[in-house]
């Protein structure tokens, strides 16, 4: 999985309360941070959450793909 892809998941997990982050402010690595699942994220929507990241996955390679259809459509056109 790349990273872009890793990201988008990650903030529509974040967004929708199955995760929550907490940075570490006594850290000296002000880029550490901890993602932890909630109480609702771990049990009761363990099986949403996959069909979640599933659709999540779906929709990012989708949007690749009208990427590059709209790149090779901007080349025939241009």
């Amino acid at each position: 999985m790349s990273l872009g892809k890793a990201n988008y998941v990650l903030r529509a997990l974040l967004n929708k309360g199955f995760v929550k982050v907490q940075n570490f402010r006594s850290s000296s690595n002000k880029r550490s941070y901890a993602y932890l699942l909630t109480p609702e994220g771990v049990s009761a929507k363990a099986e949403l959450t996959r069909q979640f990241l599933a659709r999540k996955i779906d929709e990012y390679d989708a949007l690749g793909l009208e990427i590059e259809r709209l790149k090779a459509e901007s080349r025939f056109l241009g």
